[in-house]
């Protein structure tokens, strides 16, 4: 029933910032099984039994991470897991709908929230206008089995512009070249920071600059919050650039050029000299703490952008790590904005999270508490209603973000099973 779920939504097109495809067939869905359906202007979801008192909402996001625009991803099983073909797979958080889906057509007395546009800022989250409730609230966007999460990081997107170019002559007729990125894991930029997962825009910067190239035009990165798995250049160069990894191709342009357009050459130190990833480690919690990812560079007629997403799990943390880039950025000739914070969810414990961790328990002795280095949903609905009670928990999702991205089909019957039974106690 959730597989079949799960495929049956997948279908419907629900990459970021595409909404009535989905919110037309949760109209039908919670028609066909008598919920009331509510839809609010920021395209959030929210289901529920007329004339119910439930206990417990579950939430799941229902948008997914395309990166290539207007994906549909095409599921394979293969060896005890789904996958997807050239595409990521959306099980985050495809299979958390699925799950409230299958309880729906159990007629489930729960409120289901389905929210819009997480990965992109958690955009329905941040504008929900719904009254909950519920007292306890259950999300199903995590992604390690046998974890409950009761905290999570917060994070600042920082926007970056640079106007300085110059148009100069080629009078020492110096040769184009392509620097291709390519073939990288990728990656969800908290969860996976601390895999040394190499960025192809560091990657492609380190190249240029250790070849004292000029640079004509640079692209790179997919989502503000992934790692990115590519990046090009266009660069000029007295002699052919040299290879330093194997994930990178260096092409000649036959085409010569009596002019051309160079890049302000402080973007590139910049990019060679920032340190990219983990920046502090919560040895206590057994998470990384603070981190900021370089995760866009493009660049477009008259300026060049640049994309970065900042995370910590403490507040203060996360406004110094904006404030110390924001003055770097500053410094090679950056214009800089920011958007789309988020704050931290501050770990703790309540009768509810105990309930959760008694019951998950006995289907995993080993199951445990734990905070996570990305931005969850939580920390926005604890800001927003503060009295309700928060746990979340998923089956184990792989490299999600990613070309890679699989889940594990054991695990998403063994975390329904649990879900179940923490309603049932609720």
């Amino acid at each position: 029933m959730i597989l079949d779920l799960f495929r049956e939504i997948t279908s419907i097109p629900r990459c970021s910032g595409t909404y009535q495809p989905f919110i037309d067939f949760i109209k039908n869905f919670a028609s066909k099984y008598d919920y009331i359906c509510k839809i609010d202007d920021a395209n959030n979801i929210l289901c529920y039994k007329q004339n119910s008192i439930p206990n417990i909402c579950l939430q799941s996001h229902y948008d997914i991470v395309c990166l290539e625009d207007n994906t549909i991803p095409q599921i394979i099983e293969e060896d005890g897991y789904l996958k997807a073909i050239n595409s990521t797979l959306g099980a985050d958080n495809g299979i958390g709908c699925a799950y409230m889906l299958a309880l729906m057509s159990e007629h489930t007395n729960c409120e289901f929230l389905f929210t819009c546009d997480e990965e992109i800022g958690l955009i329905g989250a941040n504008n929900i206008q719904f009254t909950l409730q519920s007292k306890n609230m259950l999300n199903l966007d995590s992604e390690e089995q046998g974890h409950i999460c009761i905290g999570c990081a917060g994070g600042i997107d920082i926007f970056a512009i640079n106007k300085n170019s110059q148009l100069k002559p080629n009078n020492d007729n110096l040769t184009l070249y392509e620097i291709i990125v390519d073939g990288l894991d990728g990656g969800h930029s908290g969860v996976d920071i601390d895999k040394n997962i190499p960025n192809a825009i560091k990657l492609l910067a380190k190249t240029i600059k250790e070849n004292n190239c000029k640079v004509l035009d640079i692209q790179g990165g997919q989502r503000i919050n992934s790692i990115p798995k590519s990046a090009k250049a266009i660069v000029v160069a007295p002699k052919e650039p040299i290879v330093n990894h194997s994930n990178i191709t260096i092409n000649k342009i036959d085409t010569l050029t009596n002019h051309y357009k160079e890049l302000d050459f402080k973007i590139i130190d910049f990019l060679y000299s920032f340190s990219n990833g983990v920046r502090g480690y919560d040895v206590e919690l057994g998470v990384v703490s603070s981190s900021i990812n370089l995760a866009i560079i493009e660049t477009n007629i008259d300026n060049i952008n640049i994309q970065l997403s900042a995370r910590s799990m403490d507040n203060d943390e996360l406004e110094l790590l904006v404030n110390e880039t924001i003055v770097m950025l500053e410094h090679f000739g950056f214009e800089v904005s920011t958007s789309g914070k988020y704050p931290a969810w501050k770990p703790q414990q309540n009768d509810f999270i105990n309930k959760v961790l008694k019951i998950y328990k006995k289907y995993i002795p080993t199951a445990s508490l734990e905070a996570i280095h990305a931005g969850l949903e939580c920390a926005v609905f604890k800001d927003k209603y503060p009295s309700i009670n928060i746990a979340s928990i998923g089956p184990n999702i792989y490299f999600p973000h990613s070309y890679n991205e699989k889940c594990e089909i054991s695990s998403i019957y063994k975390v329904y099973d649990i879900i179940k039974e923490i309603i049932k106690v609720e």
